[in-house]
C-alpha cells in the first residue's frame, strides 16, 4: 500500500479547468488499479497554506534562540511543520496546476516552500548539498494554451525542486496545444485523457 499526495493547484472547478479533468481521469483510473492505496488532497486555493513571510522568519528565529513567539507566529509555524511531515509520509505526489505567464501559480510555490526545508528534505555539507527523501514517485499534470514541449519554467522547476530533494522517479502528462486548434481541441483532450487512463495504472 502506498501514500499518495495530491496537490491541487488550480481555482476552478473539474468543469473549467483543463488540468482537473485529466487529474480527474488519472485519480479515476488509478484508484481502480490501486484499490488499497491511500489518497490524500491539498487544495492550495482552499486549504492554509502559510507562506514565508515575516512571522516564520522571525518566529523561527526565536524558537532557535529560546524566546517566545506570538499565537500568530505558532499557528503558521505548526501548519508549515504539518505539510513537511504530510510530504515526508507520502511514498507518491501528483501535483497539477495549470501554466500561468510561463510559471507556476503562486500558491503552489507556497505549498513547494514547505516541502524544501534544510534538515528536513535536504541538508547542506561541506562538499554540497544532499537530497533526504529518496525513494519517492512524482506526476507533474500542467495544462497551458500554448505548445512548450515541457521545455517552459514552470515544468522545468517542478521537476528540478523535486530532483532537490532527492525524488528522481518523475514524469509529466503535458496538455498544450488546445488555443491553437480550438476545433480539435475537443478530440486532443480526449486522446490526453486515455493515455492518462493507461499512465495511472503503472504509477
Amino acid at each position: 500500500m502506498s501514500n499518495v499526495l495530491v496537490i491541487k493547484a488550480h481555482p476552478l472547478t473539474t468543469d473549467d479547468s483543463r488540468t482537473l479533468k485529466v487529474l480527474d481521469a488519472f485519480l479515476t483510473s488509478y484508484k481502480e488499479s490501486h484499490p488499497t492505496d491511500m489518497v490524500e488532497f491539498v487544495d492550495v486555493y482552499d486549504d492554509f497554506i502559510p507562506e514565508i513571510d515575516k512571522d516564520i522568519l522571525t518566529g523561527w528565529t526565536n524558537l532557535r534562540e529560546g524566546k517566545e513567539i506570538t499565537e500568530e507566529q505558532a499557528k503558521k509555524i505548526e501548519r508549515f511543520s504539518e505539510l513537511t511531515e504530510q510530504f515526508l509520509n507520502s511514498d507518491k505526489i501528483i501535483v497539477a496546476n495549470p501554466l500561468w505567464n510561463l510559471n507556476i501559480p503562486t500558491k503552489l510555490k507556497a505549498w513547494i516552500d514547505t516541502i524544501v526545508v534544510a534538515g528536513k528534505t535536504f541538508k547542506y555539507t561541506e562538499t554540497g548539498k544532499i537530497p533526504l527523501v529518496p525513494g519517492k514517485k512524482m506526476l507533474h499534470i500542467q495544462a497551458s494554451g500554448g505548445i512548450h514541449s515541457g521545455e517552459d519554467t514552470s515544468s522545468k522547476y517542478v521537476k528540478e525542486i523535486f530532483n532537490f530533494v532527492g525524488v528522481e522517479e518523475t514524469d509529466s502528462i503535458i496538455i498544450e496545444g488546445l488555443d491553437y486548434q480550438p476545433d480539435k481541441a475537443d478530440d486532443i483532450l480526449a486522446s490526453i485523457i486515455e493515455n492518462t487512463k493507461e499512465l495511472a495504472k503503472t504509477f
